[in-house]
């Protein structure tokens, strides 16, 4: 069973819109068993959606369209499904008095005359109403296979997906079931990671397996494919496993989630309290911290530093240590670190200093030199790292790189494999 999604809307083509609606929905797809063979981006174009659905439809049994059923000109996903299938659209009154309701329960003015286009439905469509907007969705089936007509706005998409199509689908008879597990990798490039597992994945013909890089983190996706979700499962917890054990501490999540997740989860467990002094990652590790709901039961505080006064006044880092070692070294983000667990009385300090750029570098500390500098009651640890690219990229390794040292700190592993 195969099902492809074309996202809907001349916006999805610029870079001020992302479409995030289709991996909502290829999770969801996913656990049914339903294979996602296909997205596509199509314009507000009447005439290539109707081409699009036709192709969609010859190759795969579920065609889902999210967005451009809204009640404005350029909203042409009912026309063109109406050229793909040669079916009319019908005309629902019904629909009307649901959308007039809606504004007036909302206490907007009268409904404008143009929202009456909400309301006209493919020939032989079921209307799947819309609790959190006024276009509702369509569902159409025939011997070819299903074809969904969803609204845009995840916030309508999601929950009319859940309530009103996932019913639908799992009423269908599906020859295989998917299951994914997941690692994340932070610490090792993309390249080395694949070459120390790539002999171990590939062995395994009924698991499908994708590397996904991102700025100090690799996620390697194991999704085997079965007559069943638990004998699926099994097979893809065998491959982890086998992978896991070659990566060894690395790997610092099976349960697909952030880096900084894991790091409180354990400073939690372990009632670790934790401090941060940033240079010039400017507030970047302590955003990631704060993000994680629960955090306040770890994290104590952190202070950006950005100059040498800012550094000797707030952290106490000696003046001797600047003049003789410079801001951005080995000595003065260790003093940074440690003067952030006792201003903060934590019980672990990080602490980052270095160059971002794209000005600022030199014969002895070129662009992109970064320290980072752990603290605890067992001493200090400070790495050098030579970041390559801009300003952002620079701030982002080094963030990353904070937060898995002081996630293989708490483990008590060495931070060099």
């Amino acid at each position: 069973m195969t099902a492809e999604i074309i996202a809907v809307g001349s916006e999805l083509l610029t870079p001020a819109r992302m479409d995030t609606n289709s991996l909502f929905l290829t999770q969801k797809l996913n656990e049914l068993g339903i294979d996602v063979v296909r997205k596509t981006i199509i314009g507000d174009d009447r005439e290539r959606l109707a081409d699009e659905i036709r192709q969609a439809r010859g190759s795969s049994r579920i065609v889902i369209m999210t967005g451009g059923i809204g009640p404005t000109l350029d909203d042409v996903s009912r026309e063109a499904a109406s050229d793909a299938l040669s079916r009319p659209l019908d005309y629902h009154p019904e629909i009307t008095v649901e959308i007039e309701k809606r504004i007036s329960r909302l206490g907007r003015h009268k409904m404008a005359e143009i929202n009456k286009r909400q309301a006209y439905v493919l020939r032989g469509a079921d209307v799947l109403p819309n609790a959190n907007g006024t276009a509702p969705g369509q569902w159409f089936e025939d011997d070819r296979g299903i074809l969904m007509l969803l609204p845009g706005p995840p916030r309508e998409i999601e929950p009319l997906f859940e309530t009103q199509c996932l019913p639908r689908l799992r009423k269908l008879e599906f020859p295989h079931q998917f299951y994914t597990a997941s690692l994340r990798v932070a610490g090792l490039p993309e390249s080395e990671v694949d070459e120390r597992i790539g002999p171990i994945y590939s062995a395994e013909s009924r698991v499908a397996t994708t590397i996904l890089a991102s700025p100090g983190e690799i996620q390697v996706h194991m999704r085997a494919q079965a007559a069943t979700t638990a004998e699926a499962r099994e097979i893809a917890m065998a491959l982890s496993k086998l992978v896991e054990a070659e990566l060894g501490s690395s790997v610092f999540t099976r349960e697909n989630e952030p880096l900084e997740a894991v790091l409180l989860r354990i400073c939690r467990e372990r009632k670790i309290s934790v401090a941060v002094a940033e240079s010039c990652t400017g507030g970047k590790i302590a955003e990631h911290l704060t993000a994680i709901a629960g955090a306040s039961e770890s994290f104590r505080g952190a202070v950006v530093t950005y100059t040498n006064e800012a550094k000797r006044n707030l952290l106490h880092v000696s003046s001797k240590t600047l003049e003789d070692h410079g801001a951005v070294s080995r000595e003065t983000a260790a003093e940074m670190a440690q003067g952030a667990r006792r201003i903060f009385e934590a019980s672990l300090g990080v602490a980052t200093t270095g160059i971002a750029g794209p000005d600022g570098g030199s014969d002895k500390t070129p662009l992109g030199t970064v320290f980072v500098a752990v603290a605890d009651d067992d001493g200090v640890e400070v790495d050098e790292l030579h970041i390559g690219g801009d300003r952002e990229r620079v701030r982002v390794w080094a963030t990353r790189r904070a937060l898995n040292m002081m996630r293989r700190r708490l483990e008590g592993r060495d931070e060099r494999l």
